[in-house]
Order: structure tokens, then C-alpha cells, then sequence
């Protein structure tokens, strides 16, 4: 049986009480003790957190101060604003030719961003919303897949790039490793929490799968796709160790490997290396503050679930 509803008496009680208080009728005063306590307690949780952040953001501060340093001063701890300085900017982006590795960077990051997003969330709507024999055979081998580190397919993934001859270029930086089991895993729980009377309902509309998935779906997970996104921009901004293996012409370098440059040509400059750090790590920076609101809300929504 259902809970009885509350009395008539229960309810004037009520609206008596909010009467009292909105004519001013001073409320119940807390223990003097009791708001000290809390309120050194929220004092020294903003204090850790204060630490935390400086640990964390401190060796981002320090580098970015000392790519502003001219070279006399790079190891000096204090902060002048006459001794800063462009010069590190200056002299690494005409070195380096930044703007042709940031072509390239954006080129391999992109693709990679698009094939994973829009297959990731093509290969989690049926393992979310369909019923299929070996369902959930594949979810488990999915999830055990991700124990395999990347390193292990690397040798395969050359020699198969090598018969398609795709070494050398671009596409054979972009191709593997693309699709990513986390990205279908992520999705497939975002798809999970669409209620299911909206897919039902379309489906007796008429609709089909793919437009479902395109007007109903992908609009719904959008938080999920943004930290999609910003999980596989930092991933293929500053990968490294497969471009360096699959490109032979270090023009065709991503940035994150030209840079490595500066540390067998200017070991006497540092001030080059932080300025090409700094200006490889402003991208990622923008990326992050563009979707961090749907990343913010898909990381609350899994803190709810």
C-alpha cells in the first residue's frame, strides 16, 4: 500500500511554519562550536586542494617563466619582468619551422579525432541498444582487449602498412590505432542512459537505426563524444614513438617529434625547449576549455550512475 497523505493539520502545520518565518520568526541558531568546526574544516580542504593545484601546475609555471628568460637567467629562480623576453619563441619557431609541423599535428590529430568518434559511436549503438546473439561475448573481448598495450601491435601494424604501402605518409600515422576500445566502451555506457521509450518510440515511427543513432542518439551523448575528444586530442597531439617510426622524412614530423630535435641541438639553449613546449601545449589548453563543460558534466554523470 502507498504511504497515507499527509493530514489536513500536517499541512496548516506547514504553511503556518513558512508563514513564521517569512514574518520573521528567528530560525533555530546552530552551535557556535559547531560553525567553527566547519568551517575549519572547509578552510583546510581549500588549503589541501590550493597545495595540490600548486604541486600540479607548478613545473607548467616554471617552464612557461623560463621560455620567457634570456639565457644568462634561465636558472634564475626569481621573477624580473625586464629580463623576459620573445627571444625563445623567436629563434625555435624559425628553427623549427613550427608551422609545418603544427599542419602536420593537426592533420593526424583531426583525422584520428573523426575516425574514432564517428566509428566508436557507430560500433557501441548496436552493443547498447540491440539484442543479437554474442552480445555480450564482445563486450568482453573488447574489455579484454584493452589489458593489451599498444606496443604489442606495433610490429604488426608496420608490416601491414608496409604492404599497403602507406609507410612514409600520413595516413599510416592516422590509421592505426584510431578506433580505440575505450572510445567504444565510453559511448556504449553513454547510450545506456538514453531512455529507451525514446528509441521505442521512433522505432514504431518508422525510423531506422541509423537515423535513430543520428538524430536521437548522437545528440544525447554529446558529453560522453566531448571527453572523447579531448582524451584522443591530448593521445595523438603529443604522440611520438609512431610517427618517429613510421615517417622517414622528418618534414612530415608531428610536432611532438620535432621537438625532440631541440634536446640534441640546443642542450645549452633550455629556453628553446620550453618555448617549443609551451607553444605545443597551447592547443590542448584551447581544446580543453572549448569542451570542458560537456567533459565536466559527463564526469558528474558518471560520479551519479
Amino acid at each position: 500500500m502507498s504511504a497515507p497523505a499527509s493530514s489536513p493539520s500536517a499541512a496548516r502545520s506547514r504553511r503556518a511554519l513558512r508563514r513564521g518565518q517569512r514574518a520573521g520568526v528567528p530560525r533555530r541558531r546552530r552551535p557556535a562550536k559547531v560553525v567553527a568546526r566547519r568551517s575549519a574544516t572547509m578552510t583546510l580542504k581549500y588549503v589541501a586542494l590550493l597545495a595540490v593545484a600548486v604541486i600540479a601546475a607548478g613545473p607548467f609555471l616554471w617552464m612557461t617563466i623560463t621560455a620567457f628568460k634570456s639565457g644568462q637567467n634561465i636558472y634564475d629562480p626569481s621573477i624580473k619582468i625586464s629580463q623576459l623576453t620573445v627571444a625563445n619563441f623567436v629563434g625555435v619557431w624559425e628553427f623549427l619551422n613550427i608551422p609545418a609541423y603544427l599542419g602536420n599535428t593537426v592533420v593526424i590529430t583531426v583525422g584520428s579525432i573523426v575516425i574514432d568518434v564517428v566509428l566508436a559511436s557507430l560500433c557501441a549503438y548496436p552493443l547498447a541498444c540491440m539484442r543479437f546473439p554474442g552480445r555480450d561475448v564482445i563486450m568482453v573481448l573488447l574489455i579484454a582487449a584493452m589489458i593489451i598495450p599498444a606496443a604489442a601491435g606495433m610490429v604488426i601494424n608496420y608490416l601491414t602498412l608496409s604492404k599497403l604501402h602507406l609507410l612514409n605518409t600520413l595516413v599510416g600515422v592516422i590509421l592505426p590505432g584510431s578506433l580505440k576500445v575505450f572510445s567504444i566502451v565510453l559511448l556504449r555506457q553513454a547510450y545506456l542512459g538514453v531512455p529507451r521509450d525514446l528509441i521505442e518510440a521512433a522505432r514504431i515511427d518508422g525510423a531506422s537505426e541509423l537515423l535513430i543513432w543520428r538524430k536521437i542518439m548522437i545528440p544525447s551523448i554529446l558529453p560522453a563524444i566531448s571527453t572523447v575528444v579531448i582524451f584522443d586530442f591530448i593521445g595523438r597531439w603529443n604522440e611520438f614513438l609512431w610517427p618517429v617510426i613510421v615517417l622517414q622524412d622528418p618534414a612530415k614530423y608531428p610536432l611532438a617529434a620535432a621537438l625532440q630535435y631541440l634536446n640534441g641541438s640546443f642542450n645549452y639553449k633550455f629556453g628553446y625547449i620550453a618555448a617549443g613546449t609551451v607553444i605545443s601545449i597551447i592547443p590542448v589548453l584551447i581544446i580543453f576549455i572549448i569542451f570542458q563543460k560537456n567533459y565536466i558534466n559527463a564526469v558528474a554523470g558518471a560520479v551519479k550512475a
